[in-house]
């Protein structure tokens, strides 16, 4: 299913077999939370993009429109329109986003929705039942995602808590790919704060499960970079060197470059369509942000070369004009901007590493991408 091509020091070049397409990695797997990318961008503008996976959120679908509903639609695939892999996170992640809103026992996680204030329950087994009505290709354990910095004890109790969650995971996904045939994929997470020693027992114990692939998981929520890399080198040695690798979460093009230089596999983010709502462009030559004045009568494309929709058609004047105006299509525009910058860069990546030139193409890039101009 996993198969590396080219490696260039620890970066990896890899195709990844799903039963819906491959996944040619290092590869960026674009947000859609409830099943569309925000800023009125569509799974079809998605194929034109260039982008290889879509990721949706458990937790936000199972309240609206509830994963029964898209069971009965023939599941995210046909509701979406998107026909490559799908990856769907587990609804932990909301464990520490809605830490004033929950309560952890061993059995799962008490919510409260943040649409209508009912208390939910999701556990291992209702997170996996969820997973599978939605029909994504790649199911993600469910786990705890704790704070950093975090207590040693807690840190420690919280991640044995999330190895039992991920056994339970597991028998739970392999009896209803055997009842149904679904053959669904499951991503065991590693946690542990930043304690490396925690981190490093806890991927040797999930390692030895035999999972169909292995995510960093609780990191990039407030640690400066340095402890993200300090933790990805100190588990990376015991992550199966056959399975893809999943830094979850992250980030700027700058983690990302830093990550597949430390044996990444797969990124998500927010950030791009996030930062392109709110006028914040990426480039070649750092970050532009179209909100400033002097933009107002420039008549250049966002990025010289670039070939995007945005970038093909219309000019920064046109386009701040847009966001000043509150125009829908300036959100839009700049997404596909964003998502097509992402994209391409890690197309650029993966270039680079077959080439036995990644770390020049690391060195050339990674000081002026983060940058704001």
């Amino acid at each position: 299913m996993f198969r590396i091509s080219a490696t260039d020091q620890k970066a990896r070049r890899a195709v990844f077999q799903t039963r819906d397409g491959e996944i040619h990695s290092p590869a960026f797997m674009n947000v859609a939370t409830c099943g569309a990318i925000k800023g009125a961008v569509s799974a079809l503008d998605l194929e034109d993009l260039g982008c290889q996976v879509m990721l949706c959120n458990t937790y936000h679908l199972h309240l609206r429109p509830g994963d029964e509903a898209v069971r009965a639609m023939g599941g995210l695939h046909k509701f979406t329109a998107w026909q490559g892999p799908i990856l769907t996170d587990s609804g932990g992640f909301q464990v520490y986003s809605l830490a004033k809103l929950r309560g952890i026992k061993e059995e799962g996680v008490t919510f409260a929705s943040h649409i209508s204030g009912e208390r939910i329950f999701m556990g291992p087994e209702e997170s996996i039942r969820i997973q599978h009505n939605l029909g994504s290709t790649i199911a993600m354990a469910f786990d705890e995602c704790v704070e950093n910095p975090a207590p040693y004890a807690y840190a420690e109790a919280s991640t044995t808590r999330t190895t039992r969650w991920l056994l339970r995971c597991k028998a739970e996904i392999d009896a209803l790919n055997a009842r149904t045939g679904a053959g669904q994929l499951l991503f065991g997470i590693n946690q542990g704060a930043t304690f490396a020693d925690l981190r490093q027992r806890h991927m040797a114990e999930i390692a030895a499960l035999d999972l169909d692939g292995y995510a960093i998981g609780g990191l990039a929520v407030g640690e400066p970079k340095e402890e993200m890399y300090r933790i990805i080198e100190s588990v990376e040695p015991l992550m199966p060197a056959d399975r893809p690798r999943y830094l979850m979460g992250v980030g700027t093009p700058g983690n990302i470059l830093e990550a597949v230089n430390r044996g990444i596999d797969l990124f998500d983010c927010v950030m791009p369509a996030r930062n392109a709502r709110h006028g914040h462009l990426f480039t070649h030559e750092g970050i532009l942000n179209l909100n400033n004045k002097k933009y107002a009568l420039d008549s250049e494309p966002i990025e010289s070369g670039c070939t995007c929709p945005a970038c093909r058609h219309f000019s920064r004047g046109y386009l701040r004009h847009l966001l000043k105006a509150g125009e829908m299509l300036a959100m839009r525009l700049c997404v596909m901007h964003n998502l097509w910058f992402y994209n391409h860069l890690l197309e650029d990546i993966r270039s680079a590493i077959e080439a036995g030139k990644y770390q020049a193409f690391l060195k050339e890039n990674v000081n002026i991408l983060d940058k704001r101009i």
